[in-house]
């Protein structure tokens, strides 16, 4: 697939970010923090990737944090209908957490989805925040392999967001393996949504749109260097 700079515009801020499902990678203002950019709905790198406060469901304790040790979310499962719908499927699954049925065409129309793919995880972002009313932000990994504190940024969004019953998508390239062995290869890039975690957040349950069997789980170090490189809506 051709590079980013091909597919997606400049930000106000400068921020350019990867899409699918069919992409390249990512390049970040000079002014965000060095490992990972956190994106705000408008356009502009904030100061810090740190998760909002959890509030309510409190449960086995994590890394010091009250937290459930295991949740999956409730989300109606659609595979996308064809190469380059994995955007607006992956947001719809998304969406239906909350009781939103949008179509994937609708949804194609607010990405700006074409059969190019979905030009950036900041896209997602925007349409979930008009969708929901706010709240999302866009993530990028920086690095062609996930540092040790980006995986566990990766995890205190994660379990941050679904807490409050907020799946996360995520803008994956490349090949990873399941806990049943079984490879998912998306090298022009795939978009996906993140929906459960078990162990503390140490597994974590995706809803592929383009799954033979639509899900699977999955270690959080895999998931965050199938995210290297690009981004997620947190």
């Amino acid at each position: 697939m051709t590079p980013i700079a091909h597919r997606s515009g400049m930000s106000v801020a400068g921020l350019l970010v990867a899409g699918g499902c069919i992409a390249g990678p990512a390049a970040v203002a000079q002014t965000a923090p060095a490992d990972v950019a956190t994106v705000a709905p408008g356009g502009a790198p904030v100061a810090s990737a740190q998760p909002a406060a959890l509030t309510g469901q409190v449960g086995a304790v994590d890394r010091g944090r009250n937290r459930l040790a295991e949740r999956t979310l409730g989300v109606e499962y659609q595979a996308q209908p064809n190469f380059y719908y994995c955007g607006p499927a992956a947001t719809r699954i998304a969406l239906s957490s909350q009781g939103k049925a949008l179509s994937q065409d609708e949804l194609a129309k607010r990405l700006g989805t074409d059969e190019a793919g979905t030009d950036s995880a900041l896209d997602i972002t925007r349409v979930l925040n008009e969708l929901t009313g706010g709240g999302y932000e866009t993530v990028e990994i920086r690095d062609p392999v996930a540092k040790p504190a980006q995986v566990d940024r990766l995890r205190a969004h994660l379990l941050d967001a679904l807490d409050v019953d907020r799946p996360v998508v995520a803008n994956v390239k490349g090949t990873a393996v399941d806990t049943e062995g079984d490879p998912h290869s998306y090298e022009g890039g795939h978009y996906l949504t993140l929906v459960g975690y078990r162990d503390g957040g140490d597994l974590v349950r995706i809803a592929d749109p383009a799954a033979p069997k639509g899900g699977y789980w999955m270690t959080l170090e895999k998931v965050a260097n199938w995210i290297a490189e690009r981004g997620y809506s947190a």
